[in-house]
């Protein structure tokens, strides 16, 4: 099938101290860009990824990666050398070996003349980036002294300062159904490589637990509303990052509905849904449907239907 998929999710917003860069003494740095005269919150495709891999795993999926909690540092484990046909992990995400020739040779002694070192990810993604930009908002805490216990971290109390935003965030994902499906890339067996998938489009309507700090906050990154595009064409053609919401936080994505209804894209390559569509005029949304677009009311309910066009498997009701 020679077609791709493009999408960008929206979340809902929420308060958030997550998705932190370095530290400034006892100051948390929210990680951000500059567009324009602002400043955004950012997340990255590699906090994200992460989280999609582990839910691959809860799902049960095999995954070659597993997260190790309990070390000093970022730390994983892989149970073989990486091998896309046998782990869901190693196929979507790809993997670098790097390697000098013994190690090299040595792989090849277990995986065969010719092993490849590297595969590129076939899931393509892009920072998440907040609808608001961060306006210097800051929350302090007092972290108490720890008296009189069998451990101490530090020989008194610390006012500790966190950078805080509350905004929601957008974030692209694209797939090539060749690289998916086609035969032409290592992987499993073509009903294999169908379930995986179904599996992958679920992970992106239930994302969660993002690397974060989520022992000070939880964020969700699941779709509150998405835009999915499924189409031969090798770019969405329309702006990644085009959700917009205003301070009734009423969500619109101007350039596709109103591109669609002027004849700009072809409607029925389009899947519109979530809090856009329980948001959007009656009227709207008729003019939308009379060209052919997908609507629902809910994110995961897009996404399933796109996983069942395009595998035959709806994962809503295989669950």
């Amino acid at each position: 099938m020679n077609k791709n998929v493009f999408a960008t999710i929206l979340t809902y917003p929420a308060p958030s101290a997550n998705y932190r860069g370095e530290s400034e003494e006892n100051r948390t740095i929210i990680q951000k860009v500059t567009d324009g005269r602002h400043e955004y919150a950012i997340i990255s495709p590699e906090a994200m990824r992460n989280a999609m891999r582990e839910m691959l795993r809860g799902f049960g999926l095999p995954c070659n990666r597993e997260r190790l909690h309990n070390e000093d540092q970022l730390a994983v484990k892989f149970a073989e050398y990486p091998d896309p046909c046998k782990f869901a992990d190693d196929f979507f995400f790809g993997y670098l070996l790097a390697l000098d020739r013994t190690k090299r040779a040595e792989a090849e002694k277990v995986r065969g003349k010719g092993y490849p070192i590297k595969r590129d990810s076939i899931v393509r993604m892009n920072l998440a980036k907040s609808l608001q930009p961060y306006r210097h908002d800051a929350v302090f805490t007092q972290s108490p002294k720890n008296v009189e216990s069998p451990w101490q971290n530090a020989d008194s109390s610390a006012l500790l300062h966190r950078e805080t935003v509350d905004t929601a965030f957008q974030y692209p994902i694209a797939l090539n159904l060749l690289d998916v499906l086609g035969n032409h890339a290592a992987g499993p067996e073509e009903r294999t490589r169908k379930k995986w998938f179904a599996a992958m489009l679920r992970s992106i309507a239930e994302l969660t637990d993002v690397a974060g700090n989520h022992a000070r906050s939880l964020f969700h990154m699941a779709p509150a509303s998405i835009v999915i595009r499924l189409t031969e064409r090798l770019v969405p053609g329309y702006d990644s990052y085009g959700f917009r919401m205003d301070e009734k936080k009423n969500v619109t994505l101007p350039e596709v509905t109103q591109g669609i209804v002027e004849g700009d894209y072809p409607g029925n390559e389009f899947y519109v849904a979530g809090t856009i569509i329980k948001q959007m005029p009656n009227t709207e949304q008729d003019k939308l449907a009379a060209k052919g677009v997908h609507l629902y009311r809910t994110a995961d309910r897009a996404l399933a239907d796109v996983s069942k066009e395009v595998t035959g498997i709806d994962f809503l009701a295989a669950k």
